[in-house]
């Protein structure tokens, strides 16, 4: 199977066992909701690339960590949706979760995916069971508090915000899991990818405020302006246009020169800056060549 179908079908194997019977129908049906149809994958994407270079040898963990980091990402998604956080009432072109089921049942379908990806990375490493302590330590730091994904939505509440924490929590965290985990499923030494997940991270989200400031609504499948909106920081704000194109090149260039030594490592290289650049808006992509 080609990546893309590996990822959807493991997602479907692990969103099957919070629609077994007995339980309540609306939180199964939001969380599916909530994970389907697909976004970009770019999370889990990347955790299989890594995996790949890496010289894999389970396919099923790599599997299932790619889908675990999905998971974790579309619960944040879910939460940040919320009246409570940013009040947006689209998500990848529909209603969001809770606009589609109700605020209290978007809270639990957020909670239960975080939960729902840790069963799921449990599940996988059944043929490797050595390997899951650290990816479980990896997915819980990725999610929890002071650098993951909660801590990052936390951020948001301080009367200040600190810039470098608060993107490395509400972004990066996710983005290095990906890429240490990649690693851990093909029995690799782990840590070194760190480097490439945290810079990946910032790319993304210099990417993605340049698209909240030059795309619209339609485009996104989301609301924009959000940044402005909630007075939060935006690398266009800090650095204007070309500064945050010229930003966008930086890391990406420094993400594949901080590629450890691996099998695959020279396929990994371009993989990276050619998806990188794949997250500009269209209108921009020419000002980045």
């Amino acid at each position: 199977m080609d990546v893309m179908t590996r990822i959807e079908t493991a997602l479907a194997k692990a969103l099957a066992h919070a629609e077994l019977p007995g339980g309540p129908p609306l939180l199964s049906q939001a969380m599916h909701y909530a994970v389907f149809p697909r976004g970009a994958r770019i999370r889990s994407r990347l955790c299989h690339a890594v995996a790949a270079a890496c010289g894999e040898d389970t396919p099923g963990l790599t599997d299932a960590a790619a889908a675990s980091i999905e998971l974790l990402h579309c619960a944040s998604l879910v939460h940040d949706d919320l009246p409570c956080f940013d009040n947006a009432d689209m998500r990848r072109g529909k209603p969001s979760v809770h606009v589609a089921f109700g605020e209290p049942i978007a809270v639990l379908a957020g909670d239960a995916l975080i939960v729902l990806s840790f069963e799921t990375i449990a599940r996988g490493a059944l043929r490797a069971p050595r390997r899951l302590a650290p990816m479980i330590a990896t997915l819980g730091r990725a999610a929890g508090t002071p650098l993951g994904i909660s801590a990052g939505q936390a951020w948001e509440s301080e009367p200040e915000i600190d810039l470098a924490h608060y993107q490395q929590a509400k972004t990066g965290a996710l983005f290095s899991a990906a890429t240490v985990l990649g690693a851990y499923a093909a029995g690799h030494v782990a840590e070194p990818w760190r480097a490439l997940g945290e810079l990946l991270g910032e790319a993304y989200q210099v990417a993605d405020d340049l698209r909240d400031v030059v795309c619209t609504p339609e485009e996104l499948g989301k609301p924009i302006g959000q940044d402005e909106h909630h007075g939060r920081p935006n690398a266009v704000q800090r650095l204007g246009l070309d500064g945050a194109i010229d930003r966008l090149n930086d890391l990406a260039r420094a993400a594949a020169a901080s590629i450890p030594d691996c099998r695959g490592a020279r396929d990994l290289r371009s993989h990276i800056l050619s998806e990188t650049m794949r997250l500009l808006p269209k209108e921009l992509a020419t000002r980045a060549a």
